[in-house]
C-alpha cells in the first residue's frame, strides 16, 4: 500500500481507503472479515457518511485498538431517523448525532469533520456564515475534530469552500464521466442518462480549477463515486465503454490534490477488486487506452498526466512537468510549493531536444514540446 499526505493536514492516507455504503445492512462477521483484509493489505483510513448507530458500533469495535493509526473521515449533518439516514441543517440534531457517533463509536475525537453534502452556494454560505461552520470550529477547538472537511459534488461550490480557508479537506466525485460535465446543483444530473446524449469534449474547466486550486493551497481531496456508483465498470457506462476498477481508480489518484480514493465495497470480492490497484501493472492501471476508444468523448489535446508519453529519453517526467505547468498558469504566477516541486525534478523541461518520441506516443495529440518551452521560459530551467 502506497500513502499519501493529505493536503496540509499532516495526515498520510492510504491511496484505497474504505466507503462505509456497503457496510450498512451487514453483521459483525461481515464488518469484521472486511477490515481484516482491509487493514492486512495496508488501508488506514474509511469515510463514515452514514450515520447508521449499528455501523458505527461495529466499525467502532474494530478499530478501538487501533484508533491512533486509523484515520476516520465522519459527516456533519447526518442523522439516523426512523432506521434511515437524513441530511440535517438543523443544530440541535447536528449536535445531537455528532455526540450520539462519538459515542458509538466508542472514541473521543473524529480526524476529519466532513460537513456533509453542500452542494449549493446559498447553502454553502448558510453553513459558512452560521451555526454549523461556528460548531466546526468548537469541536477542533475542543479536539474533538481534527480537520474540518466538506463534501460536495458542485465544483462551483467547492471551489467557494476551498477558497474561503475553512476547510482543510474536500471530499468530491472525481471519475472521468462526471469530470466532463458543468457544475449543476441537481446532483442526479451527474448520472442522468441524457446527460451524456451528446459528444462531450476534455474535462470541465470549474472541475479542473477546482483540482489545481486544491493542489495549490493545500487542500486535500477524497474521493467518492470513483466508479459513479458502479456505472463505469459496466457496458452500461456513459462513456459508452467499461472500464475496470484499476482505471477508474489511477484515473482519480493522477488528478491534483487528490490523495485517497473511498472505494465502494460490497462485498469480498469488491474490496479485492480495489486493493488490487496496488498490485496492477502500468499496463492494467492505464486509462488513456480506453479513453482514446471511447465513442462520445473526447480528451483531444488535453493532457491526462496518463503517462503515455514516457519513456523520454532525456529522462524528463512529462507527464509531471505539464503538471506543474498547469498549475502555474492556472494561478497565473508561480506558486512556491509549484516552483520547489518542479525545481526537484531530475529533469527539467529545459533538458527537452525536442525529438518528438513523447508527442508520437500521445493518445490525446497533445502539444508536448510546446509545452515544454512554455515550462522551460516560465520555470527558467
Amino acid at each position: 500500500m502506497k500513502y499519501r499526505k493529505l493536503g496540509n493536514t499532516g495526515l498520510e492516507v492510504s491511496e484505497i481507503g474504505l466507503g462505509c455504503e456497503g457496510f450498512n445492512e451487514k453483521d459483525d462477521d461481515f464488518t469484521n472479515e472486511m477490515f481484516a483484509l482491509a487493514l492486512e493489505q495496508g488501508v488506514n483510513c474509511m469515510d463514515l457518511y452514514s450515520p447508521n448507530p449499528d455501523l458505527h458500533r461495529r466499525v467502532g469495535n474494530v478499530i478501538h485498538k487501533k484508533r491512533k493509526d486509523f484515520i476516520l473521515q465522519a459527516h456533519l449533518c447526518t442523522i439516523w431517523q426512523d432506521g434511515q439516514y437524513k441530511a440535517t441543517r438543523n443544530i440541535e440534531e447536528v449536535k445531537t448525532a455528532f455526540e450520539t457517533m462519538l459515542k458509538n463509536l466508542n472514541t473521543d475525537y473524529i480526524d476529519i469533520g466532513m460537513i456533509h453534502y453542500v452542494d449549493s452556494l446559498k447553502t454553502w454560505e448558510q453553513i459558512a456564515k452560521g451555526e454549523i461552520m461556528q460548531y466546526a470550529l468548537e469541536l477542533k477547538k475542543q479536539g474533538k475534530i481534527k480537520h474540518i472537511g466538506m463534501s460536495s459534488h458542485n465544483p462551483i461550490v467547492a471551489l467557494e469552500a476551498v477558497n474561503s480557508g475553512l476547510i482543510e479537506v474536500l471530499m468530491f466525485s472525481v471519475n472521468p464521466c462526471y469530470d466532463l460535465l458543468p457544475a449543476d446543483e441537481d446532483v442526479e444530473k451527474l448520472w442522468a442518462e441524457e446527460s451524456y446524449q451528446k459528444p462531450l469534449f476534455n474535462l470541465d474547466p470549474d472541475r479542473e480549477k477546482l483540482y489545481e486550486t486544491c493542489q495549490r493551497l493545500g487542500v486535500g481531496i477524497t474521493v467518492m463515486k470513483v466508479f459513479g456508483g458502479g456505472d463505469l465498470l459496466s457496458e452500461y457506462s456513459p462513456a459508452g465503454k467499461a472500464m475496470t476498477p484499476s482505471q477508474c481508480i489511477h484515473y482519480a489518484l493522477t488528478r491534483p490534490a487528490v490523495s485517497t480514493v473511498f472505494s465502494g465495497v460490497r462485498s469480498m470480492d469488491d474490496l479485492k477488486k480495489s486493493l488490487q490497484y496496488e498490485y496492477a501493472s502500468d499496463e492494467e492501471k492505464d486509462y488513456a487506452s480506453v479513453f482514446a476508444s471511447f465513442t462520445k468523448i473526447s480528451w483531444q489535446g488535453h493532457c491526462m498526466y496518463c503517462g503515455h508519453c514516457a519513456p523520454c529519453p532525456q529522462s524528463i517526467d512529462v507527464a509531471s512537468v505539464m503538471k506543474f505547468l498547469n498549475l502555474a498558469k492556472a494561478q497565473g504566477e508561480i506558486p512556491e510549493t509549484v516552483y520547489q516541486h518542479y525545481m526537484a525534478l531530475d529533469a527539467k523541461a529545459g533538458d527537452c531536444i525536442a525529438c518528438g518520441a513523447c508527442e508520437k506516443r500521445c493518445p490525446f495529440g497533445v502539444s508536448i514540446i510546446e509545452s515544454m518551452k512554455q515550462a522551460k521560459e516560465l520555470f527558467g530551467s
